[in-house]
């Protein structure tokens, strides 16, 4: 495990043994408010159940219950006497519940979303309870729309600090560079992220007022986009599966090796993030990649093992373009057709996913299924940076390989 990861995670650990340590030797304050907020906590952990892998907050409920606790200064207009490790303590007991029943189905909670839960909720009850409890929040911003201006500001620098750590434990797991991993969180913060930081605000401030009657009416609508994102992601989900069964039918029909088009998506992606490419724009890789060679069914005589990177130029070039337009009558964005019709330009006159497609294609259409073929696949690309394949994505390619890529890694 990188040692980054095993920092985050350890510091995470030492902080929630430290919560769990103190409030059992100094005891629960306000034990109703505790319970209250835990069993939210609990019931956002129990809503991961239809979380799909990979998906960014797999328990938003649970989030913002935690950032509740964490800024709650009053509960039905009486002063809370909670501190910073109750905070802890409190949101870890209804994390360790909520994923008991998920623990007994085999897919118990990320470690590395429980760390950046249990660090976020530090820096937000840290920066929150002592002013508060000493008074000194109330002296300068009173209990009106200033007070609810700095839960804001603070909620939106907490939101930046789990993406500064989310970004940081994926560029230790994945060595991709660092910049667009955090572009993707910063870009994650428009969607799930600021509902749960609303969400956590407004809870906060109605538990102030109404007690904690509040806590289940503000439930609702989190719990209502919660399931409007998963099931777009489900419609997302349908979609790459649709187009990935379309980039199926040249293995099908026999023009390419089975599996081809699945290896040069992957590899695709893999590089493009290398390269510094995010969201939208890996996507497109992605879709365009999986289908790069659909322009194979036009043809009466079928490539020798679909190697279409031995072709002449101008033979590339027409399936090329003959795949573009087969894409742009499936309904995909005209990006996507765009990167398959110019995949067999010369580099120079390529978008960065088009340069990428072409010599990801070009080392599985030549590589084979051995060591040597790898390496000489790759000498291959090398010696055509003149023209054919850029030398950044060629260098990128060989450095994905030889962290192991998608099948392994390259000897030597």
């Amino acid at each position: 495990m990188p040692r980054t990861v095993l920092a985050v995670q350890g510091a995470a650990a030492v902080l929630t043994a430290g919560g769990l340590g103190w409030t059992l030797w100094h005891g629960v304050a306000q034990p109703g408010t505790a319970l209250a907020f835990g069993l939210l906590i609990t019931l956002g952990e129990l809503a991961r159940w239809g979380a799909r892998p990979g998906e960014r907050e797999p328990a938003p409920l649970g989030a913002a219950g935690a950032l509740a606790y964490a800024l709650l200064g009053e509960a039905g207009g009486r002063p809370t006497t909670h501190g910073v490790p109750q905070v802890l303590a409190v949101v870890m007991a209804g994390v360790l519940v909520g994923a008991v029943p998920h623990v007994a189905r085999g897919r118990g909670p990320d470690l590395d979303q429980v760390a950046r839960r249990v660090l976020t909720v530090t820096f937000a009850a840290v920066c929150f309870q002592p002013l508060y409890n000493a008074g000194v929040l109330t002296d300068v911003a009173g209990q009106g729309p200033y007070h609810a201006l700095f839960l804001v500001l603070l909620l939106v620098l907490t939101a930046l600090c789990d993406a500064v750590l989310a970004a940081l434990l994926l560029r230790a797991r994945t060595r991709y560079p660092y910049a667009p991993l955090l572009r993707d969180e910063l870009r994650a913060l428009l969607g799930i992220g600021s509902a749960v930081c609303a969400t956590g605000a407004v809870m906060a401030l109605a538990v102030a007022v109404a007690g904690l009657w509040a806590l289940p009416v503000f439930c609702v609508p989190l719990l209502l986009t919660q399931l409007a994102f998963r099931r777009y992601a489900a419609v997302r989900t349908t979609y790459r599966q649709t187009i990935a069964s379309l980039a199926r039918a040249t293995e099908i029909a026999g023009y390419t090796p089975p599996g081809h088009a699945h290896r040069v998506a992957s590899l695709s992606r893999a590089v493009g993030r290398e390269l510094g490419l995010s969201g939208e724009d890996l996507t497109v890789l992605e879709y365009a990649a999986l289908m790069h060679d659909i322009g194979q069914l036009s043809l009466v005589d079928p490539v020798p093992e679909g190697a279409t990177a031995l072709l002449p130029a101008a033979e590339q070039r027409r399936i090329a373009l003959l795949g573009g337009a087969v894409v742009r009558q499936t309904g995909v964005t005209a990006a996507v057709a765009v990167v398959v019709e110019r995949q067999a330009d010369p580099y120079r006159e390529q978008p960065l996913p088009a340069r990428i497609v072409r010599a990801v294609n070009a080392y599985d259409d030549l590589s084979g299924e051995t060591a040597h073929g790898a390496l000489r696949a790759l000498e291959h690309l090398r010696l055509g940076t003149a023209r054919d394949y850029h030398p950044a994505v060629v260098e990128s390619l060989a450095r994905v390989l030889a962290r192991g890529g998608v099948g392994g890694p390259v000897p030597g």
